[in-house]
């Protein structure tokens, strides 16, 4: 039974058939796979399958149910399922509890249209009523569809970088940013319209994958009664739970995800996204402070819109002034090799007039270091007026830069707003989740 099971998967992948029975069918008493494999080949022929799929369901509802469901989706033929068999398989959805591996390919294969609108909607209807939108916090769906661009920062500001970092004026720039980049996701989610898969026809190959682990998953499962002794020719082993609600919905959502999980994923995120679209817009829209403290030159200094604030800057000034003097004074390294001239002077006069020779040395030496101090204390003096005038230019071109922000706001309130309205004109349509088939007589 386990090697036809594998056979019988390989074909259905390859080109959505059944191999024949082997002679005498399936003798497997007190397994639900056999039967149930039995019944998979009736439907994908066209035969009643009632007396198999009764004694399938006998033994284990659920996992019949979950064979049927995504062996006929691998088929290709996925809208013969009945309709009560996705409710059996898929079970229960919660936000506190992981999502199995069944599950998740049952959402794959639906979101990828295998079961048809219906199957989709299906989908959307368990993840709404598992409550998982409001128990995800609302910046983890923000940083999933937008993740937040730090870099992001006005034209107004590239004179003068400081400005960009006081928070006052970098926040309305960044909610602006972040709300531009969620509807370019928004509208690439929204937008994306996944081939239609003809009625009879398989879908991708590689949406198989997921379902085709589970279904190998099933098929050498442990059973109790005789099947315990039969040894696998392709042991698999039984996957576990997968990973919590919320973290699969989180990745379905992200940029470069697949879109037609993507879809399903933002039907539940809708209502965050709209709320956060509101909070970006509300705060794109604030007016520019009518005073900021900048960092010029390291120095705090506080600017209004009718120039620098004159105590602050005089403040700084003062600062500046204050730390070259601090680093001045070296000149007073030169008075004590200055006193040697005057003694070698004084020794010329009582002791020998060889004093006096070394006495004109020693005082070339001190002149000379006096005045190369000289010359440094006069080159420092100058590159403090030079740092002084430069903060008085960075200060004058920081309030012109205010000037220029404060006409970007208005106009940057205004793509704010027109972005926010064509996000919810997209939140209103939704995704194409339930793009509808071609029916048979047009296949």
């Amino acid at each position: 039974m386990r090697r036809y099971a594998e056979a019988l998967f390989t074909q259905l992948a390859a080109d959505g058939t059944a191999p024949p029975l082997p002679p005498g069918g399936l003798d497997a008493p007190g397994s639900w796979l056999a039967p149930a494999i039995e019944a998979l080949v009736l439907i994908l022929s066209g035969d009643d399958a009632l007396e198999p799929l009764s004694r399938a369901a006998q033994f284990d509802e659920a996992g019949t149910a979950l064979f049927l469901c995504l062996a006929l989706a691998v088929s290709g033929n996925g809208d013969r399922i009945h309709a009560s068999w996705l409710g059996t398989a898929f079970g229960d959805l919660s936000a506190d509890r992981p999502v199995t591996p069944g599950q998740r390919a049952l959402w794959t294969a639906a979101a990828r249209g295998a079961y048809g609108p219906a199957g989709k909607i299906f989908v959307l209807r368990k993840l709404d009523a598992s409550g998982v939108s409001s128990a995800i916090e609302p910046d983890l769906w923000l940083r999933a569809l937008a993740p937040e661009d730090a870099s992001a920062s006005s034209p107004a500001m590239t004179a003068l970088p400081a400005l960009a970092e006081v928070p006052e004026l970098a926040e309305p720039v960044r909610a602006a940013s972040r709300l531009k980049r969620l509807l370019e996701r928004c509208t690439e989610i929204t937008s994306a319209r996944p081939p239609l898969i003809p009625r009879g026809e398989r879908p991708d190959p590689r949406p198989d994958t997921e379902p085709l682990t589970v279904l190998r998953s099933l098929a050498h499962a442990k059973e109790p009664g005789p099947l315990d002794s039969l040894p696998s020719a392709h042991p698999v082993e039984e996957p576990g739970p997968l990973g919590a609600l919320s973290a699969h919905l989180l990745d379905d959502i992200q940029p470069g995800a697949d879109p037609y999980l993507a879809a399903i994923a933002f039907h539940v995120a809708a209502p965050v996204v709209r709320t956060a679209a509101g909070e970006l817009a509300e705060a794109t829209a604030v007016a520019p402070p009518s005073e900021i403290s900048v960092p010029l030159l390291g120095h705090e200094v506080i600017l209004r819109p009718e120039g620098p604030d004159v105590p602050s800057l005089t403040a700084a000034e003062t600062a500046i002034h204050a730390e070259s003097a601090a680093r001045r004074s070296s000149r007073w390294l030169v008075y004590g090799p200055a006193l040697l001239p005057i003694a070698a002077l004084v020794l010329a006069f009582t002791v020998s007039e060889l004093f006096a020779v070394a006495s004109l040395v020693l005082g070339g030496i001190v002149g000379l270091l006096l005045w190369r101090a000289n010359a440094r204390e006069q080159a420092k003096a100058r590159r403090v007026e030079a740092e002084v005038a430069r903060l008085r230019e960075q200060a004058e071109a920081a309030v012109w830069s205010l000037h220029d922000f404060a006409r970007e706001a208005e106009q940057r309130a205004a793509t704010a707003q027109e972005n926010l309205t064509a996000l919810t004109r997209l939140l209103r349509r939704g995704p194409a989740v339930a793009g509808q088939r071609p029916s048979a007589a047009s296949h």
